[in-house]
This record gives structure tokens, C-alpha cells and sequence, in this order.
């Protein structure tokens, strides 16, 4: 277990390059300008502050380090470091403490400035300030100082807030200042409006959402389940259909979260023979054990438990799955008995227990896994990156 103690000595091991190299910087600086001959060399308070660091006083080092700011303004980048250092050890407080006397010093250049004004607005973010880190980022991008990276904080604050027309805006100046696309981001803020305004019974406007959302991104995914569960919802199940059926085209990873709605609609149209056909033409295309059971289902309801084992036992040779092994050993029990039946029993629980509390679902991005579909990781914070796990104790 790690102890405050050793997270302080983390913390001093990880300040002594940074305090080592601004001190030859510093150094560096006079000589160049011809005070390193004098003997001025470093303020004795410098090397005062980082005692205290290193006896594990860090208020009273933040006070010699502010004080220094007055007799030498060439120690700023230690004070951001420093500050910067607090920061990501979680002491929030003091990071703004040091970033606002920053900000208070007449003697800072305009680079030097926007800087300390962009490291406050990340301790604000951090402590949950969101409106003063904004009013920050706001200035920064006014002044088009480290406008990029203001942006993107602007956007993680609106995303945070759930003000999706904010969203939109910053982040198509976002792509007019970087250059980076953003299609498949924007796509997601329609899409969350179109999922507010439908949660409050206003389907024409989400339908609107839903079209841009499609018309800026053709391959937004979750759009279309948008606009199958809206068509769905209102009788047009056959529109339903066409939506459902085009994210197969988008983005065939989502497959196992269509494959319910689908049958769903083609039982309300008793359709269920258009409805195998249609899923054993994406089994072929694209796998998938959802869809294999969900077939496996119907051709029971049609033909049998005895022809659906078969198809099961073909599929399984082909793809093996957990999920497979688990369907086959139910109807291999029901005509089992004795020993053989004892035997399929224990097998069943064993593959029981592999797929207990298993994750679902896995961010590629950042590794993140759960059970629930999210169209935004709850981690890194990416869109679209969370989709089914495959493999044999997956799809």
C-alpha cells in the first residue's frame, strides 16, 4: 500500500530534475547576459524554497517562491512547474494558489501569462470550477493564445454540462484553428439532442437532429438506432427495419445490439421467416453469437430442438463460443440422463461461471470495460470507441 509518505518522496524525486534544470537555466540566463561575471548568480531564496520542499514543508516553500517572483522574474517556469506538480498530486489548492500570484505579477511577458492563465484554468477544471476555468479559456481563445488547447477544454466543459449547442460550435472552431475533422464528434452532439428532445416527447425536432446528425457523418451508427427506435415507436415498423438494417453497413460491430430490435419488428409484422433469412445472410457476412442464437431460437420454434442443436454443433465448429457451448448443453440435457446428465450439469455451471460477471463491452481506445453500451467512454472521454467484446467468451 501506498503511504502519504512515500507519495511525497514520489513527489520531491520527481521536483529535483525540474528544480535542477531551472536553476542552470537561470543561471544560464545571467551569464549570458554578462551577470554571471559579477557573481550574482542564484537568489539564496531559490535554494530556501526547494529546502523546504525537501523537508516536506510545502506551504512555506509556496511563500519563498512567490516572494522570489518580486526579485526575479526568470523563475517563472519553476513556479508553472511546480504548480503544475501540485496539481497532479491532487493538491488543487495550492496549484491555484501559485498560478494566481503568477497571473498578479506585472513583470510576466504575454507568453509567460497566457501560460499561468492556462494552468489555472486546468486547476479550476480539476476542482470542479467550471465556470471560472471557461471564463479562462474563453480569454485565451479571444487572445489566441494556446487557443487549441483552450478549445479542447471548453468542449470537455460544455460535454460536462450537457450544452450539446456549445458543443457544436466550439468544435467546429476547433477544426478551423487545427484543422482536425470532427464530423464524427458533431454527429454525437446532435445525437444527444435528438435523445433529450425525444425523452421529452418531441419527436419532429429529434427527427431533425437525427437527419443532421446523418447528413454530417453517413456512418453515425447510433443515429440510426435514433431513427429506428423513433419510426418503431410511431407504427413504421418497416422504416424501423430499413434503419436497423443500414447500421450493419456503418458499423457491423454493432450487430448484437441491433439483432433484438430487429426480430422484435419483424414478430410485430409476422415476418419471421423474412427474419431468418435475413440473419443467416449476416451470420455469413459478419459472425456474431447473438446472431447464431437468435437463429438458433428460430429454427426451434420452426423445426425443432433436435435441428437446432445441429445448426448450433455446425456453427460452434466454425465459431466456438462460451455463450454457444451454453445453449448446445441445454438441449443436449434435456433428453440426457444419469451420469451423461450429471456430467452436462457440471459443464453447464462451469460455463456459467466463465461468463459471470463478464464485461460486455470495451472501450478501444483506452481499455475501459463494463456492461453497459456508452456512446461516450466514461474514462478517456472519446466517442464512438465502446463496442461488444469479441473472441470466445464474446461475440
Amino acid at each position: 500500500m501506498i503511504t502519504d509518505h512515500t507519495l511525497i518522496q514520489y513527489f520531491l524525486l520527481a521536483l529535483l530534475p525540474v528544480a535542477a534544470w531551472s536553476g542552470w537555466w537561470v543561471a544560464r540566463r545571467h551569464y549570458q547576459r554578462g551577470e554571471g561575471k559579477h557573481g550574482r548568480g542564484i537568489h539564496p531564496e531559490y535554494f530556501k524554497g526547494l529546502n523546504y520542499v525537501l523537508n516536506e514543508q510545502p506551504d512555506k516553500a509556496i511563500e519563498v517562491f512567490i516572494k522570489m517572483l518580486e526579485v526575479d522574474s526568470e523563475t517563472v517556469e519553476t513556479h508553472l512547474a511546480l504548480g503544475n506538480l501540485f496539481r497532479r498530486r491532487g493538491e488543487v489548492d495550492r496549484a491555484i494558489r501559485i498560478h494566481q500570484n503568477l497571473i498578479a505579477r506585472p513583470t510576466l511577458d504575454r507568453e509567460q501569462r497566457a501560460l499561468a492563465l492556462l494552468e489555472l484554468g486546468m486547476d479550476y477544471m480539476r476542482s470542479g470550477l467550471l465556470d471560472r476555468a471557461e471564463s479562462l479559456f474563453e480569454e485565451l481563445v479571444e487572445t489566441g493564445s494556446y487557443s487549441v488547447q483552450a478549445f479542447r477544454e471548453l468542449l470537455d466543459i460544455y460535454q460536462q454540462e450537457k450544452e450539446w449547442d456549445k458543443c457544436i460550435t466550439t468544435a467546429r472552431r476547433l477544426e478551423t484553428t487545427s484543422g482536425e475533422r470532427l464530423d464524427p464528434v458533431v454527429a454525437q452532439y446532435y445525437c444527444e439532442k435528438a435523445e433529450e428532445l425525444r425523452d421529452q416527447g418531441q419527436h419532429r425536432p429529434a427527427r431533425d437532429n437525427i437527419r443532421r446528425a446523418l447528413a454530417i457523418d453517413p456512418n453515425c451508427a447510433r443515429a440510426s438506432f435514433l431513427e429506428a427506435e423513433l419510426a418503431q415507436l410511431s407504427g413504421k415498423l418497416r422504416h424501423a427495419l430499413r434503419a436497423y438494417k443500414r447500421i450493419e453497413k456503418q458499423d457491423p460491430e454493432y450487430m448484437p445490439e441491433v439483432i433484438p430490435l430487429l426480430l422484435d419488428c419483424y414478430r410485430q409484422l409476422d415476418k419471421l421467416d423474412e427474419c431468418t433469412a435475413y440473419l443467416r445472410d449476416v451470420l455469413d457476412r459478419d459472425g456474431g453469437i447473438t446472431t447464431m442464437l437468435t437463429l438458433t431460437d428460430l429454427i426451434a420454434q420452426r423445426e425443432g430442438e433436435e435441428a437446432a442443436a445441429e445448426f448450433i454443433t455446425s456453427e460452434l465448429r466454425k465459431r466456438p463460443s462460451v455463450r454457444g457451448l451454453e445453449r448446445l448443453i441445454a438441449y443436449a440435457l434435456e433428453q440426457a440422463e444419469g451420469r451423461t446428465r450429471e456430467s452436462l450439469i457440471t459443464i453447464r455451471e462451469l460455463t456459467a461461471k466463465l461468463l459471470e460477471n463478464r464485461p460486455v463491452y470495451k472501450c478501444y481506445h483506452c481499455g475501459f470495460v463494463g456492461k453497459s453500451l456508452h456512446w461516450q467512454c466514461p474514462s478517456c472521454k472519446q466517442w464512438n470507441t465502446i463496442k461488444p467484446i469479441h473472441g470466445v467468451e464474446g461475440e
